[in-house]
């Protein structure tokens, strides 16, 4: 009632969100905190040039959803929370800290496809591409937004092709900036798995990027997460082009082959990342000179998985 009658103070909502920010500690009171969601993003809304609020209301969204999420319980966000969001980050378009808490949210709320859906509608892959050109090097910003590319590309509610294709070199950028950060990278790769599935590269891209997913399962072999998505998304480039089927047995820096024989045994308990390992493998075997080459190593291990893999097609 109190931030209902005194919506258009400033001090007085954030006051207000100072003191929900209070109980927050609290699991218990995580019932009543869901039930200001709305109120919060208004008073954001409302009093969008102040820097302030924008701050401390992202920060008291975002461990009201993390309690959320550790404790399973589903929150429903609608439209109005997605635009209050995005008005903030183009208010506030230079100020780190705050995109920072912004694009985490919008990676946590982007899960469900009602939250991915009205970000569609808000059209805010435009605004996530800025950002990420403008802080490269920040890396939460980076996991955040290729998270939030991911869940749009891969949802069958496609937003513009034109858009998504924009994000191709920007996504690879952020990949290459963030090699050896190992939670970056799986986020980078998953989102260039669900562009490439939408057909978003084109033919210049499918060399360079095929080279920059086999330096990021080197540099990282040992985060299963990042072998699973690394391999979709190799699989999704050798599925489109004989070229990337060649950079993955040519490549300067070691053959891809020998790359996911060494993740094999390093993984070789984990099904999700050996059936990944066995999609991959099933697309190189379409290229007959790839087999050759394929059959020349010694690769007694993947060679099983190989055939598991045909015989059930």
């Amino acid at each position: 009632e109190f931030m209902q009658a005194f919506w258009d103070i400033e001090e007085a909502q954030d006051k207000a969100i100072q003191l929900l920010a209070s109980f927050v500690r609290d699991k218990s009171a995580l019932p009543y905190l869901l039930t200001f969601t709305e109120l919060i993003t208004f008073a954001m809304k409302t009093h969008v040039d102040s820097l302030k609020i924008q701050v401390d209301g992202c920060s008291l969204l975002l461990e009201i959803l993390s309690q959320a999420l550790e404790q399973d319980v589903v929150v429903s966000l609608d439209e109005n929370v997605t635009s209050s969001l995005l008005e903030s980050v183009r208010q506030h378009s230079e100020n780190e800290e705050l995109l920072s808490l912004v694009c985490t949210l919008l990676m946590m709320i982007s899960a469900t496809e009602v939250a991915a859906e009205n970000l569609r509608k808000v059209g805010v892959i435009p605004d996530l591409l800025s950002i990420l050109r403008n802080f490269l090097h920040n890396e939460q910003i980076c996991l955040s937004c290729c998270g939030v590319l991911w869940s749009l590309a891969a949802s069958e509610n496609n937003v513009d092709q034109a858009v998504l294709k924009s994000a191709v070199p920007v996504t690879s950028a952020v990949l290459q900036e963030h090699l050896q950060n190992g939670r970056v990278t799986e986020s980078a790769c998953s989102a260039l798995w669900a562009l490439s599935l939408q057909d978003c590269l084109s033919e210049n891209d499918y060399e360079p990027t095929t080279a920059l997913l086999l330096d990021a399962l080197r540099m990282n072999p040992e985060r299963p997460v990042l072998v699973k998505n690394a391999c979709l998304a190799l699989a999704s480039l050798l599925r489109l082009s004989e070229i990337s089927a060649l950079r993955f047995i040519m490549d300067s820096k070691g053959s891809g082959i020998n790359l996911i024989k060494d993740a094999y045994h390093l993984h070789f308990d984990d099904p999700e990342v050996v059936e990944n390992i066995c999609t991959l493998i099933n697309e190189m075997v379409q290229y007959g000179e790839t087999m050759v080459f394929v059959k020349s190593l010694p690769l007694a291990q993947p060679q099983k998985i190989v055939k598991k893999t045909v015989r059930a097609d």
